[in-house]
């Protein structure tokens, strides 16, 4: 018989409580090249790419800087422009929207309805502008819940305007056609030429001043919106001389 004594495992454990510190302690110390490297590459990547967001939204930053330095100076550009020609603008005015709804060419008349009426509070006399600010026409008849507009492509069109920037004035003529045409009385030597821009006049005491009209085509004849290029206006309310345009 062989008799294999019984190992000491209290013994064996002992020295394990004392050996596996160590071993651990060597192992990290011979690893910690390896998980510093690592640590310190993912650190890099990291930063590479935040520096890489960084530089889009520096990027995103200068783009937007300068649409708002452009929108800016072009800001500025439009109120020296409009202080220079007197142009006025539908702010400071109460204003309705309408929709066209009707509009009628005939015999060299041009009128056309829109769905605002007296309920809503537009009177004969009140001038109608396209949504870009350039008038349209002149209310002539109202009802309660519509209006009737003459077109200033109308024959029956004739209003003080004047020369944008200047003391020219003149009265604009409706003939039926997209290009109504103008006649200069307050100076007789002054040349209509393209490019020169017209505003209302209050000469007559009757429409506001400087609305934008339209611009000149030739020396005599003005380009104007006409209502079959138009599906919603705006009608702007004040005081007026009602059925001066009947």
């Amino acid at each position: 018989y062989i008799v294999v004594a019984r190992p000491q495992f209290r013994f064996i454990n002992s020295i394990g409580h004392v050996a596996m510190p160590i071993v651990n302690g060597v192992g990290d110390f011979i690893t910690w090249p390896v998980r510093a490297g690592g640590n310190l590459v993912r650190k890099i990547h990291k930063i590479s790419s935040l520096e890489q967001e960084n530089e889009e939204l520096r990027t995103r930053l200068d783009s937007a800087l300068a649409t708002k330095t452009d929108c800016d100076v072009a800001i500025l550009e439009n109120r020296r422009l409009n202080y220079e020609l007197d142009v006025k603008h539908t702010i400071g005015y109460d204003t309705i929207i309408a929709d066209i709804v009707f509009d009628n060419s005939a015999m060299n008349h041009e009128t056309f309805l829109v769905n605002r009426g007296s309920n809503d509070g537009v009177a004969n006399g009140m001038i109608v502008v396209s949504f870009n600010n350039v008038m349209s026409g002149i209310v002539i008849d109202t009802a309660a819940d519509f209006a009737r507009v003459r077109a200033l492509t109308d024959s029956g069109t004739n209003i003080a305007v004047r020369v944008a920037g200047s003391d020219v004035y003149g009265f604009l003529h409706g003939n039926g056609s997209d290009t109504p045409t103008i006649g200069f009385f307050s100076d007789p030597k002054f040349q209509g030429a393209s490019g020169v821009k017209l505003v209302t006049s209050n000469i007559s005491g009757i429409l506001p001043p400087n609305i934008f009209v339209g611009q000149m085509e030739n020396e005599s004849e003005v380009s104007v919106p006409s209502p079959r290029d138009l599906a919603r206006v705006m009608i702007l309310k004040f005081n007026t001389n009602e059925g001066k345009y009947k």
